[in-house]
């Protein structure tokens, strides 16, 4: 991003800076307005599945910013001069139920010719100033709550190459389809500092970027953080995504290791995760509440995983 135009404008709330999850510009006093775009080639073989994964992980952002999505565009590629055309209606009708299930609506979009298929959206949420929630607030005494398992890298990897047990892809396709809704009203419901989702950069990267916004050093307790159901024996059988090294080599200058960390765990936080779950900072006496709402909701996985502390010499400590 060096060298593009700053753009100044006070209205402009949350901008390029601080590795925010979306882009939040206030319309009026009592109405920000959070935007944010997300797409990417198929993880899954259904095209409906596909849409829906795709989707959810595009919503995301304007929950991790306490927002609720008002609308939503189809960004697509697709080789219509090699597959048929029906793969990409089945593609949108499984977006389109995510957008309804998020109660927003679908409003146009655009596609172009590409030599394979790539689909997310454009979506246009709004937030009321008092409940907006960025990465920058962390605290330290807060507790980290993550709602949703990890590993859903080392999943999509072993799937594509014919290794997922059918019902470690079960899970992770339940988990990657589930609404982020759930944690950001948990979010709102324990008053929550901070947030932000865990996607490509993976929970240490991401965990990275909190600190860093907030000046603060966050601490993970590794036996702590939820996996999905047999993802460890993925991660020693080495079906690791591309961006499991580079997220490692960006996270190792800015983090510290205690004790005898278990490596198969180590691995899994610098996974990129699809549509993954939300980290939330929130006071201690918040956690269990914040843990307790979301379960309740559907998000069984969800759990407290580490705390906030004062900033020390790495913004992160596993």
């Amino acid at each position: 991003m060096r060298g593009l135009p700053e753009f100044d404008d006070p209205n402009l709330i949350v901008g390029l800076q601080g590795s925010s999850d979306a882009g939040v510009y206030r319309l009026r006093d009592d109405l920000l307005v959070v935007q944010s775009l997300d797409f990417f080639p198929p993880l899954v073989d259904d095209p409906f599945v596909f849409g829906k994964i795709a989707a959810t992980n595009s919503l995301s952002d304007i929950y991790a910013m306490g927002g609720a999505p008002v609308t939503a565009m189809n960004i697509v590629g697709f080789p219509d001069d090699q597959l048929d055309l029906e793969i990409l209606n089945t593609i949108l009708r499984g977006g389109a139920e995510q957008i309804r299930a998020a109660g927003a609506v679908l409003v146009g979009g655009h596609t172009v010719r590409d030599v394979e298929i790539k689909y997310g959206l454009s979506v246009t949420g709004t937030v009321a100033p008092q409940q907006l929630i960025t990465n920058r607030n962390a605290r330290p005494g807060d507790a980290l709550v993550l709602t949703k398992a990890i590993g859903t890298g080392y999943v999509t990897t072993a799937y594509k190459k014919g290794k997922c047990p059918a019902t470690t892809l079960a899970a992770a396709i339940s988990s990657m389809t589930q609404l982020n809704t759930i944690g950001c009203d948990a979010a709102h419901e324990a008053q929550a500092k901070a947030a932000t989702d865990i996607t490509g950069f993976g929970l240490a990267v991401h965990a990275i970027e909190m600190a860093q916004a907030s000046d603060v050093t966050c601490v993970l307790n590794l036996s702590d953080i939820p996996c999905l159901p047999g993802v460890i024996d993925l991660v020693d059988a080495g079906y690791q995504t591309r961006a499991t090294e580079s997220n490692r080599s960006f996270a190792q200058s800015s983090m510290r290791v205690e004790g005898n960390a278990d490596q198969h765990r180590m691995d899994l936080v610098f996974d990129a995760q699809t549509s993954g779950g939300l980290l939330i900072s929130v006071a201690p006496e918040q956690a269990d509440r914040a843990v307790d709402q979301a379960r309740h909701a559907g998000a069984d996985a969800a759990a407290i995983v580490g705390c906030v502390e004062e900033r020390q010499d790495e913004w992160l400590v596993i």
